[in-house]
């Protein structure tokens, strides 16, 4: 045991969490031989192999998933500390590691600004990743918590929530349903629909709408992003329901217009996910509380101007 080092520990966990040591010595900033070599020596102390190829891929083995686990505790464990270190001395600090699905990134940058602006000495490391991605992170618990729509069952979780989101149906400028002042949910439905990938949060939120009131909306198109399906819209290639905050350049420039569609808004909610066996550090309690903050402020905001 005396042999092992947290060096190695370092360089093993990126090496799992990216299934690749050429992407672990790109985050850590080492050669690609370095790093299969600490890898090496720590099987070697160990006695067994902690990767496996299938494929193209590395996987961990059985001893590699249980070194995985002990190994992200005792990293998560020293990034609490660092945070606490900090408190103790009157700051906040340490690593922050943050991850949001793709559609929330529009609001988290502004919000993660405003707080390194009141606590520099914070590391962030901010991840941007599609809905099953993160579920991935979540469940590996390679995060202080997961920012998403959708908070996933089967999963112990404590869910904080942290923004409103306003999801609106959205059509290219001059579109013929953009001047109605009232538009059918089955008027909606029958358009040609641009949608994100199945599972998506968003996605889900609008199938399950159309289905409650007996209507089915098929995706003449799927894209992997909602810049993407931005860009299909405005292209007049169909519409789509979007995060309200994910628009503001494209309605103020009149790229895209808000169709007035009957019971949209649809209303849903930004939950920052832990598990609930997990205690949050100083660094990113206090981020937390930041973004409850700012929810609180976007709602006064909202209640004074009118919602879409």
């Amino acid at each position: 045991m005396d042999r092992w080092t947290l060096r190695q520990f370092r360089i093993f966990e990126s090496v799992a969490r990216h299934r690749s040591y050429t992407r672990a010595a790109e985050e850590l900033h080492l050669t690609q031989p370095a790093v299969y070599i600490q890898v090496r020596r720590l099987e070697e102390t160990l006695g067994l192999p902690l990767f496996e190829t299938v494929g193209r891929r590395i996987v961990p083995t059985r001893a590699g998933e249980e070194t995985l686990a002990a190994a992200t505790e005792i990293l998560g464990r020293l990034r609490q500390l660092s945070g606490t270190v900090a408190e103790l001395k009157g700051t906040v600090g340490g690593p922050l590691r943050v991850a949001v699905v793709t559609s929330a990134k529009y609001f988290i940058p502004e919000v993660l600004a405003e707080f390194l602006r009141r606590h520099p000495q914070v590391q962030p490391q901010l991840t941007v990743a599609n809905r099953a991605a993160i579920l991935e992170r979540l469940a590996e618990r390679r995060d202080d918590f997961c920012i998403m729509g959708q908070v996933p069952e089967g999963m112990d979780l404590q869910a904080h929530a942290v923004r409103d989101n306003l999801l609106v149906a959205v059509a290219p400028a001059g579109h013929p349903l953009a001047g109605h002042r009232s538009v059918p949910l089955e008027t909606l439905a029958g358009e040609p629909f641009l949608m994100r990938e199945p599972g998506s949060g968003t996605r889900n939120t609008v199938e399950r709408t159309m289905a409650e009131h007996g209507l089915g909306v098929t995706a003449s198109m799927e894209l992997g992003s909602t810049e993407a399906i931005k860009r299909a819209v405005i292209a007049g290639l169909g519409v789509s329901v979007l995060s309200l905050s994910s628009l503001d350049f494209e309605l103020e420039s009149g790229r895209l217009v808000v169709l007035r569609v009957e019971g949209f808004p649809l209303r849903r909610t930004w939950f920052a996910v832990h598990a609930k066996s997990k205690r949050l550090g100083p660094t990113a309690d206090a981020f937390l509380s930041q973004l409850m903050r700012d929810r609180d402020d976007v709602r006064r905001r909202t209640a004074t101007e009118g919602a879409p």
